[in-house]
């Protein structure tokens, strides 16, 4: 029989990454967040850029795996550029893990600091850095396991994410100094796993007073419809389907106000897959739907405008009257890398986008849309998975989150629960309701708490409608933002430069 030798770290490190996948959602085992690390953590001193290398290609390759659905069933790209494609973007993203442990164990090394003290600032402050290197992918960042746990997200409000972030790598850390203490290589970690306990318990006892303080109600709110209209994702651009697109969310909605005295109908991003703003048949049965149901619609579609001569594409949303009349426009702000536009295409002639139909979108800037006294906040598809772009609209007084996507593109993968997972946090970290309007679902209302109303099946033609509250509670993370990793940030980088300064120390000594 012959034995194929198995390098002990690597499949360790691998065990970490795999771990860690499955704390998201699906299957959503967000305990394993806690301990998922400490094998890598246990072998990273060895090979420490290797291991968490390593760790974050089996995190990325399992958590993204639907990327190949998107590229290939939808893209139309070809299976072996598709999987080409997903393991580049798995490489990149586990450079983050790898950049990480190497960090830690240098710091151990040269300046003698326990990877408990610098791990979680680490990988706060690279996680960051990926939330916004090259137009920024954040998805999956650590916090996110703990979406489905509501105590434990309340302190969302404080510092984001990126807190549940921190305290999730300082429990894998100090864990792995509790076990290198019972196999007495290590001192007994007394202050760590202190902190860790201090730090979960007040974690814990925030989440219960936030809870318990009924930070959901609100004064004023507005009885709101989601429709979902499942439309299949290989004829939404075909002009055939066009009309019959549109008689769905018509009967959908015109069913719902029957049921419901409703004050806002959504649909979702591109609902009306035709530019909305050119007069036509189609367009005036889009306005005649507020006007049969006495409610405002607020629907995703695609518009233009004329700047110098030049045709400018957005991934808008239009908010019409009860009387039929537009109110106004929002435009996406943070589009999709090769799924909206082209990055550097003056140098890359040869790439195309993913989606067809349109030509390259410009982004948009984020304005809130007044309502009845109210104001909108319009998070187009995944701007929903960035912190910042929320915190941007609350703050210029968006009184209601609203979510429109087409997760069509996901199939029936984990990618759509993921999306809403990360939604979630949005209404947390701003204390703000959010509406959520997908075409093939998951469509939801989401409390300031977190909490998950009405959610629809995926791929089901559904309406649903909630009373949601209008306007945000206090917040500290819409005050401070993204202050704290910032601060990591600078903090890194001082750590590292004090070792080649120690480095330089040591070698004009000898």
């Amino acid at each position: 029989m012959i034995s194929l030798p198995i390098d002990r770290t690597a499949a360790l490190a691998a065990v970490s990454g795999l771990l860690l996948a499955l704390a998201f959602p699906r299957p959503d085992w967000a305990e394993l967040a806690w301990v998922a690390l400490v094998p890598l953590l246990l072998v990273m001193d060895k090979r420490p850029f290797h291991s968490g290398f390593t760790a974050g290609v089996a995190f990325f390759a399992l958590v993204l795996y639907w990327l190949n659905i998107v590229m290939t069933t939808y893209g139309g790209l070809h299976p072996v550029l598709s999987v080409v494609a997903y393991l580049l973007l798995v490489l990149y993203l586990a450079l983050f893990f790898g950049a990480a442990t190497w960090a830690a164990a240098r710091l151990r090394e040269k300046l003698g600091y326990s990877p408990v003290l610098t791990l979680p600032v680490l990988w706060v402050a690279l996680e960051f850095l990926r939330s916004f290197l090259f137009t920024g992918f954040p998805w999956a960042s650590l916090g996110y396991a703990l979406q489905s746990r509501l105590v434990l997200i309340q302190s969302a409000d404080l510092f984001g994410v990126y807190g549940l972030s921190f305290l999730l790598v300082l429990s894998n850390a100090a864990l792995a100094e509790g076990v290198r203490w019972l196999r007495r290589s290590r001192n007994f970690p007394g202050m760590a796993l202190g902190v860790l306990a201090v730090l979960f318990s007040a974690n814990i006892a925030y989440g219960l007073w936030r809870m318990d303080a009924g930070g959901d109600a609100r004064e004023q709110r507005l009885r709101v419809a989601l429709i979902q209209g499942n439309i299949d994702q290989g004829i939404k651009w075909d002009p055939a389907y066009q009309e019959e697109t549109i008689r769905i969310y018509r009967d959908l909605s015109r069913q719902v106000s029957g049921r419901e005295d409703l004050d806002l109908l959504i649909w979702p991003e591109a609902a009306t897959p035709f530019y909305f703003q050119d007069p036509s048949a189609l367009s005036q049965q889009v306005a005649q739907v507020p006007v049969e149901t006495g409610a405002f619609l607020l629907f995703g579609s695609p518009a233009y405008e004329v700047v110098n001569r030049q045709y400018e594409y957005l991934n808008s949303a239009f908010l019409l009257s009860p009387a039929g009349e537009i109110l106004g426009r929002s435009d996406k702000v943070h589009l999709v890398p090769f799924g909206e536009y082209v990055p550097l295409k003056r140098f890359l002639p040869f790439v195309d986008k993913l989606v067809v139909g349109i030509g390259d979108f410009s982004p948009g800037t984020v304005r809130p849309l007044p309502m009845d006294g109210a104001r909108l906040g319009i998070l187009v598809c995944y701007e929903a998975i960035f912190p910042e772009l929320a915190r941007d609209f609350v703050r210029q007084g968006s009184d209601l989150l609203i979510n429109i996507t087409n997760d069509a593109w996901f199939g029936r993968s984990s990618a759509p629960y993921q999306h809403l997972a990360m939604s979630r946090f949005r209404a947390v970290e701003n204390r703000v309701w959010l509406a959520r309007a997908a075409n093939t679902g998951i469509s939801a209302f989401v409390t300031p708490s977190g909490r998950v109303l009405e959610a629809t099946p995926i791929f089901e033609t559904a309406a649903v409608a909630a009373e949601v509250g209008v306007g945000a509670g206090p917040s500290l993370y819409r005050r401070i933002g993204d202050s704290v990793p910032m601060a990591f940030m600078g903090l890194s980088v001082l750590w590292l430069v004090l070792t080649r300064r120690r480095m330089e120390s040591a070698a004009n000594g000898s």
